[in-house]
């Protein structure tokens, strides 16, 4: 990716974060990331275009920091390699999303106005759930590595429930409705439960 075309990424990140899609304006976008609109336009040909690489850039950055810190209970985001641990590795992926750092907040806001917009915007809609459907492959193949006897569609529907659960909570914590500490305990209980019941499943099977 060339310098300029990330920061024109990097820029409609921030002010969608900033200031929701609807008010992405090209012109304020330039401004933002220090080019001309006639360089966002020769990048990407319209706002529709803005928006999904966007959102694609978004889910790298999320990828680059779930991967490539560790997670201590103050969220300090040390730098270090991913956990050998199923269970540290899936809680590393899921509880990333909840570090108070500058740019994981500026992420997870502007992927929940992405998302918002997607109900309005069918285009949009479809690149939005090809990377929720990333995201839930990801997760579940974590769950599988802990319960390898779970049944496919079980772990799968596990997997689901935790994202969604997390998408909440995030929208809720960036809100300031709940505790960043708080989001974090539900969701570590969320991860036990949903282990403990694949577990459970495949006792019967």
């Amino acid at each position: 990716m060339t310098d300029r075309r990330r920061a024109i990424l990097t820029g409609a990140a921030r002010v969608i974060a900033r200031q929701g899609v609807r008010g992405l304006r090209v012109a304020d976008l330039a401004a933002e990331a220090g080019v001309s609109t006639g360089l966002i336009y020769y990048h990407f040909k319209d706002r529709p275009g803005i928006l999904r690489h966007a959102l694609a850039f978004i889910g790298d950055r999320a990828d680059r920091y779930t991967a490539y810190t560790t997670h201590s209970a103050a969220g300090s985001g040390e730098a270090s390699a991913p956990s050998s641990d199923p269970r540290q590795l899936l809680e590393q992926t899921l509880l990333l999303e909840f570090q108070d750092l500058p740019e994981v907040r500026e992420n997870s806001t502007a992927w929940g106005e992405l998302r918002a917009h997607a109900v309005f915007d069918p285009e949009l809609r479809d690149d939005l759930a090809a990377a929720g459907a990333a995201w839930v492959a990801e997760v579940a193949g974590h769950l599988a590595e802990l319960c390898p006897a779970a049944a496919p569609g079980a772990v799968t529907a596990a997997a689901e429930r935790l994202t969604a659960l997390l998408e909440g909570l995030s929208v809720r914590w960036l809100s300031g409705l709940l505790p960043l500490e708080q989001a974090r305990s539900l969701l570590r209980g969320a991860i036990g439960v949903e282990i403990g019941r694949l577990g459970s499943l495949s006792a019967l099977n």
